[in-house]
């Protein structure tokens, strides 16, 4: 049997491995979201392609040197997938393709899809006008979390679109509901709603081939940038309540993670095709949890937040199955 033909053969897998012989490209999993996402896609069985600028001999201009592509692949591998890494700056298109056509040689499909390239929260200037904030950083905050996923999809979608029934995820902050009120930066705001439309957009483009694309947000991350911007660690993050009440509804990356994972396994996931989705709506639908066995209902609370209104405890939206 060629291989070409060995490519077209339905792939095996279990109960417990519902991706084993299905491959995922994360661009942007260094950490956080990403990283977990990754994991949680090797946990059922995926090859998982993680992507990112920083490894062990190279730091991407986010500065941070704790977290590596490198350990993001191994804590796939020992999820129990493959992990694989590459340096990828997604903003250069030959890079991109490359990375394309070495999944291509190396596996000859790709079904899963994750655009979470961002690194831009160093940019972030909420406090000024539009007119006020320094145009090379709104522009590059635009290049970072707009572009990237541009330049990704149009280099990987037509690999994507071989195996009939693949998943596009564009990650972004805030689901096109919570999103309607301004989020008080012109930059930040475009970046963000620019990923909800994109997905959008795929979805009309890709229905006819079968495949689904959706957009998904987390709640209030406990990444490792968070945990280090407010001086806690994941064992002691109630501490940091003290500066911000809204962080009593936080959730660990591993929640998102798992929300990717469970649409990824879902033969029926194009019912959510061009849907806005956030990690505790998917919780709530596939019955998985957080690390602590809670369910952070988070944009309920955040959209009646940016809305002005008064939410009441944020605890009382931290679901106890």
């Amino acid at each position: 049997m060629s291989e070409e033909q060995n490519r077209d053969k339905p792939v095996p897998h279990t109960a417990d491995k519902p991706l084993r012989g299905k491959v995922a490209l994360v661009a942007g999993a260094t950490r956080g979201a990403g990283r977990a996402m990754a994991v949680a896609l090797g946990a059922m069985g995926a090859t998982v392609y993680a992507t990112g600028r920083t490894t062990r001999q190279h730091v991407s201009e986010v500065g941070r040197t704790t977290e590596t592509i490198e350990e993001t692949a191994e804590l796939a591998t020992a999820a129990g997938g493959e992990g694989v890494w590459v340096r990828v700056d997604h903003l250069e298109a030959g890079q991109v393709r490359d990375l394309v056509a070495r999944i291509e040689r190396d596996h000859g499909r790709l079904d899963v899809l994750v655009n979470d390239i961002w690194g831009g929260e160093h940019l972030v200037e909420f406090d000024k006008k539009m007119w006020e904030t320094d145009l090379d950083r709104g522009l590059r905050m635009l290049e970072l979390g707009v572009k990237t996923h541009i330049i990704t999809s149009h280099c990987a979608l037509p690999l994507l679109l071989r195996t009939g029934g693949g998943l596009v995820v564009e990650i972004t902050d805030g689901t096109a509901e919570a999103n309607k009120p301004y989020r008080e930066a012109f930059f930040y705001d475009l970046t963000k709603n620019a990923p909800i439309r994109m997905a959008f957009g795929l979805s009309h483009e890709l229905k006819d081939a079968g495949a689904t694309a959706l957009s998904l947000t987390p709640g209030f991350l406990r990444s490792e940038q968070m945990l280090d911007h407010f001086g806690v660690t994941e064992e002691n993050w109630r501490d940091a309540i003290a500066k911000d009440k809204h962080f009593a509804l936080s959730e660990t990356p591993v929640l998102v993670g798992r929300a990717v994972a469970a649409l990824a396994a879902d033969p029926d996931k194009a019912r959510w095709n061009g849907a806005s989705l956030y990690s505790g709506q998917v919780a709530k639908e596939y019955g998985f949890t957080d690390t602590d066995g809670t369910v952070p209902d988070s944009w309920p609370y955040f959209q009646r937040v940016m809305a002005g209104e008064d939410p009441g405890d944020p605890e009382g939206y931290r679901l106890r199955p």
